[in-house]
């Protein structure tokens, strides 16, 4: 069993913060994200004066049906489509290994006449990278219900997305109007997938990750151990399927449930968890204001 490397001792209560530029001094705060995923996170909470504590619970493997994610990219890269709609950054992965196996870099797979629509910072900054021009992305809420609120209606479009990925975007982009092509580009797996069919995910919100020397991952079963002992200050979900992952370490007593949006912390009211604060926007900075506010007195 992997032990956190780091200190792993009794948490600051919550309320007795001290102020100032690291109001998380003396806490320890669980991130369930891939390491690789986390780098930008795990800064942004140390700044504030956290020890951040690793449990990857989810993961992502290729789509198994891999020749309908092949005719919906070669159909793209011809111009079949007049809007590519993106709701996740790990989407971006995928498109970026279609990409590549075509010999070509993301720019190069979505013709310019083809708009681009991003459900959130993260993507928008991957897609951004890949050389890619977004030409919409909510301001408000960051979700299929966010961006429904600003689409113009109509078009062909593309939506590539998970397996578990809810019926609500596309149901919503066809009754606007729109003629949707909905492919699963990839499996939500527990932690980790087989390796032969892992997808390649890259750091998409510009942190190096943590490395091996520094940080070691928790164990579930540590985990569960360290929140039933008052040792973890907060758990932080970065998604609706992450969300049914911690529900399943058992009860989270004073731990802080933090979501970074209002669909994850719907699931986590519909598993009857308590939702502590919820992200005002799903960046590293957002999470951590999120954190802050979760520890604070009432």
């Amino acid at each position: 069993m992997t032990q956190p490397s780091r200190e792993s001792g009794p948490h600051t209560p919550p309320g007795s913060q001290p102020p100032g530029d690291r109001p998380l001094a003396g806490t320890r705060v669980l991130v369930t994200r891939r390491p690789e995923r986390s780098g930008a996170l795990v800064e942004a909470l140390e700044e504030a004066g956290a020890t951040p504590v690793l449990l990857p619970l989810i993961d992502f493997e290729r789509a198994p049906d891999q020749h309908a994610v092949d005719v919906a990219c070669d159909a793209l890269a011809a111009g079949a489509f007049d809007w590519l709609v993106v709701s996740s950054a790990t989407t971006v992965h995928v498109l970026m290994e279609k990409a590549a196996e075509r010999g070509l870099g993301l720019g190069q797979l979505v013709p310019s006449g083809t708009r681009i629509a991003a459900i959130g910072p993260a993507t928008r900054s991957l897609l951004e990278a890949g050389g890619l021009d977004v030409a919409l992305m909510p301001s408000g809420e960051q979700s299929a219900a966010g961006l429904l609120t600003v689409w113009p209606g109509g078009g062909r479009i593309l939506l590539p997305q998970a397996d578990i990925a809810a019926g609500t975007l596309a149901q919503g982009l066809a009754a606007a109007g729109g003629v949707v092509t909905a492919v699963t580009a990839y499996r939500t797996v527990d932690y980790p997938a087989a390796a032969e069919r892992r997808l390649a995910v890259q750091a998409e919100d510009g942190g190096a990750g943590p490395q091996p020397a520094s940080y070691s991952l928790l164990t579930p079963e540590t985990a569960a151990a360290d929140i039933a002992g008052g040792r973890i200050a907060a758990v932080i979900a970065a998604s609706p399927s992450a969300v049914r992952r911690i529900s399943a370490l058992g009860p989270l007593g004073a731990c802080r449930l933090v979501a970074i949006g209002r669909s994850t912390a719907d699931q986590a009211a519909a598993l009857g968890l308590d939702v502590a604060a919820v992200a005002a926007e799903p960046t590293p900075d957002g999470l951590v204001a999120a954190v802050v506010k979760s520890l604070s007195p009432p």
